[in-house]
Order: C-alpha cells, then structure tokens, then sequence
C-alpha cells in the first residue's frame, strides 16, 4: 500500500457514504451556503460558553452524517475528530456524547486529511463498516485561546485570517457508493523560520508545496491528473507563495486547478482579512462544496492538501518559529 516515500495508496478504496457541515451565523452570509446542511443564528449556538457551543457543533455534524447513511451510531466502528482547542476538549466531550471509540486528532487545520487518510486506512481492514471522521473549529473559543478574545476588540494584520465557526465529518466505509478515497500522503514538518503568528498562510505554503511535489513524486503522476488541487486555508497570502514556488520548480499548476478552501467559504466582501482558516475551513469545503462537485459530476479527480501551523500561546510567547505541515488526500470519482 506504500508509494514511494510518503504515500499511501489503498488497494480498496473506501467511499464517503455520507457527510455533515454545520455552521454559524457568519457562515450562512458566505459563499458556499447551499452546500452546507444546517447553519445556527448566533455564535453561542445554544449553549452556555463558546467551547461548548465547539462541542455542540461537532455533535450536530455527526448526526447529520449518520442519519444520511440511514443507519445508527452504534453501527459506526470508530470516530476520529480534531480541533484547536486545549488537549482537544470539544472533541472529547462531544465523543463523550456520541458513545463511538475515539481517536483523538491533532494536527491544526491539518487535521481534517490527517484524519481522513486514518479513517480510510482503518476502513480498509476486514469487519470494518463504517469510521467518522472530521474536524471543528469556533472562531471565538479560538481567538480566547490564540489570540485575544474579540470583546478586546484588538487590530490585526492584513496578513491575519479568520478562523470559521463550524464542523464537518464524513462518514467512510468500504460499503455502499460514493467517492472513493484513493490515495494519502503524509506529510513532513517543515520550518522555514517565520514566526509571526497573524501570517499562518505565508508559514504553511512551503509545507504545502513539499506534500504536493512529494505526492506526485509517489503517484508518479503530473499535476494535470487532477482537476483541483486544493489546499485547507493557505488563503491569500500563502496561496501566492505557493504558486510562486510551484512555478520556480517547473510545475504547471494553473490558478483555476489550485484553489484554496479559505478563499472559497467566504465572500470577498465579508471582513475576513487574508482569508478562512481553522480545521472546519477544509472539513467543511471539502465535506460540502467539493464533495457536492463530485456526485454532481463536475469533476472527477480531486487533491485536498490540509494545512496546519503546529504552533501554540507558549511557543509564541517564547519567541519560537511556526513549524508547519501539510496531508493530502486523493478523492476521486469510481
């Protein structure tokens, strides 16, 4: 099942059976809002606190997802989810909740294709039916723990993005119809020296670019096989330094092929500074809008390169560099 170096290649690929995407209010004024299967009013999503209203997201996606496979939660082997927050707290409780043994996932706004590549491997095994897999985010229980709270009402950069409030999940199994998952290539942590914590696109682009030019490598395969290639949340800034770098190392990659799900959720209207990011950024493009694109027929081959600042409050305080990482997953029609 090994390409080369980084890839993994499964012989039975499993489909995604069925997904969930909820989101917050902002949401619902953005882009993508019909490929998106509930949206909330407020940000405190009927709950008493931002991180439990996190955690109320998480539910409601895999809910979603497990009614739209016409089956039951205890039918479903194993959920592997991930967000922001201190020691995963969300998607603990929320696992807590939905009663499915867990694997805790962590790799920032890489962890949505972290978690697919797993989920797709642990469905590949014998008498495993069904695996739920995705990843959250909540732009204000985020901004509490990374940055400032937004009551603070603190400037930022042109450079910033902001992080989307919501969830998505999928649910994968070697059963029933769906895009098939092909391919993962896990990738490297790459550190090229940045350290500031409002450019998370310019720090992930060069991880980026090393997963994509490594996945092709592996596939052997050049960048035309695909009709998208799509990273998580490289959003403006790091979308321009990853083109830039694709087309120093002679790689043809088009802007209409590359596209960047942190510039894809939102309008450009909406205050979102360089872009979308969070975990739920590529879940929910991904789970939503690109899946949507698949079963509709539009494409057929897609790559989705996750991307993900491995910092933390501490490493910034201590004046640390970002390193950095990107996973990407092949999904594509059968």
């Amino acid at each position: 099942m090994l390409s080369g170096n980084q890839t993994i290649t499964f012989q039975t690929p499993p489909s995604i059976v069925s997904t969930g995407t909820v989101g917050g209010p902002f949401e619902a004024q953005g882009n993508i809002t019909e490929d998106f299967d509930l949206f909330y009013s407020d940000q405190w999503i009927e709950e008493k606190s931002f991180e439990l209203a996190h955690q109320h997201l998480i539910e409601k996606a895999s809910q979603i997802a497990i009614k739209k496979a016409n089956i039951q939660t205890n039918d479903v082997n194993f959920f592997l989810h991930g967000d922001l927050i201190n020691q995963l707290t969300p998607s603990n409780f929320a696992a807590r909740q939905l009663s499915i043994p867990y694997l805790g996932i962590f790799s920032a706004c890489a962890t949505s294709m972290e978690a697919l590549a797993l989920a797709s491997l642990l469905a590949s095994q014998q008498n495993v039916q069904y695996v739920l897999t995705g990843a959250a985010s909540h732009n204000a229980a985020v901004e509490r723990q990374f940055r400032y709270p937004t009551e603070y009402g603190s400037q930022k950069p042109d450079t910033s993005q902001w992080t989307v409030t919501g969830a998505g999940v999928a649910l994968v199994s070697t059963q029933g119809s769906g895009p098939k998952v092909t391919s993962a290539t896990i990738g490297k942590v790459i550190d090229k020296g940045l350290k500031d914590p409002f450019n998370m696109g310019g720090a992930m682009a060069p991880a980026a670019y090393d997963t994509i030019t490594q996945h092709l490598q592996d596939r052997n395969i050049d960048e035309s096989y695909y009709d998208y290639i799509i990273t998580g949340d490289l959003a403006k800034i790091g979308r321009e330094i990853c083109l830039e770098m694709f087309h120093k190392g002679g790689i043809g990659i088009s802007e209409q092929q590359f596209v960047d799900c942190g510039l894809t959720i939102y309008k450009p209207e909406q205050p979102i500074f360089a872009g979308a990011s969070g975990p739920a950024c590529s879940s929910i493009v991904t789970y939503g809008h690109f899946l949507n694109k698949l079963i509709n027929k539009q494409c057929n081959r897609i790559l989705v390169v996750a991307t993900g600042a491995l910092l933390s409050p501490l490493t910034v305080q201590q004046n640390q560099t970002i390193p950095c990482i990107a996973h990407a997953v092949s999904i594509e029609n059968g």
